[in-house]
């Protein structure tokens, strides 16, 4: 038995299809179980989140291994894997962030800080542990939808930023071979397959729809905390300004999806047609 923390979420749920898919049993952890819309076969559990182990131990009931997901513990991370591990749980696979990769800067101590922090806890949790630390989520490409509901312009700063999305069903089918064969001890640095321009990415989301759309950069000042609704307004400037470093910059590629999983990476192409649905206006 496999436990999916986060299991509505995007890798969650990626990973929850692609277990059950395989007839590995699975427990969905999630907040509620009325609305979470997952596969029939897996046995979806209301999360428990507490400061004492002896809370949380039931949901790990007959699970030898478990994904997490630290948003969904917040700070109680130590005190869930205590309880994981009393239930008999042996191994955990963790999504964690490329940014742990680098010294923190001005820019991304807090996402530095923050995983870095996470990977403690697991190691000093006494399981065996996986590391995924994937770089720039394709599903971040989702806080344009707004704009392209509206209308053919996306406005937003560095057209010429580059960067190497990850499907996030890659990432999902790498944790779901490092809990299967246990990949003890292994940080896997996960991007996707290409190195991709802002104004490219547009492009495969217009061919994608089926409809023109333009990239309009902006200065950076101008930027506005709406333009990037999945990043909280408080951490907008300082991620903008890391978005500066990638202009004309590609970044480090890694073929770790193909190692491990025997399949290419998906590309940011396949992602925008698996996800236009979610571009389209509904009116």
């Amino acid at each position: 038995m496999i436990v999916v923390s986060g299991a509505t979420g995007n890798v969650g749920n990626a990973l929850v299809h692609q277990l059950t898919a395989t007839d590995t049993p699975v427990r969905a952890l999630v907040r509620d179980p009325n609305r979470a819309h997952l596969p029939a076969t897996a046995d979806v559990t209301r999360l428990t989140v507490s400061a004492e182990p002896a809370d949380m131990t039931a949901q790990f009931d007959g699970a030898d291994a478990l994904f997490l997901h630290a948003s969904v513990t917040g700070d109680h991370t130590t005190a869930f894997l205590a309880a994981a591990r009393t239930a008999g749980v042996q191994h955990v696979t963790v999504l964690s962030s490329i940014a742990v990769e680098d010294a923190p800067d001005e820019h991304e101590s807090f996402i530095h800080t923050w995983h870095h922090t996470l990977e403690q806890d697991v190691r000093d949790s006494g399981l065996d542990w996986t590391f995924l630390r994937p770089g720039a989520f394709a599903t971040n490409t989702l806080q344009w939808a707004r704009q392209i509901h509206a209308g053919d312009t996306v406005r937003g700063p560095y057209a010429r930023g580059v960067n190497s999305p990850i499907h996030e069903a890659d990432i999902a089918a790498v944790a779901r071979h490092s809990l299967l064969e246990r990949h003890t001890g292994a940080a896997h640095v996960l991007t996707g397959p290409e190195a991709i321009t802002t104004e490219e990415q547009i492009a495969a989301l217009a061919h994608a729809l089926g409809r023109p759309l333009t990239y309009t950069e902006i200065p950076p000042q101008d930027v506005v905390p709406d333009m990037f609704p999945l990043i909280p307004a408080d951490l907008v400037p300082g991620f903008v300004a890391s978005l500066a470093t990638t202009v004309d910059t590609p970044p480090p590629l890694t073929n770790t999806v193909q190692t491990i999983t025997g399949t290419p990476g998906r590309t940011y192409a396949q992602w925008a047609q698996d996800h236009a649905d979610d571009f389209r206006t509904t009116n």
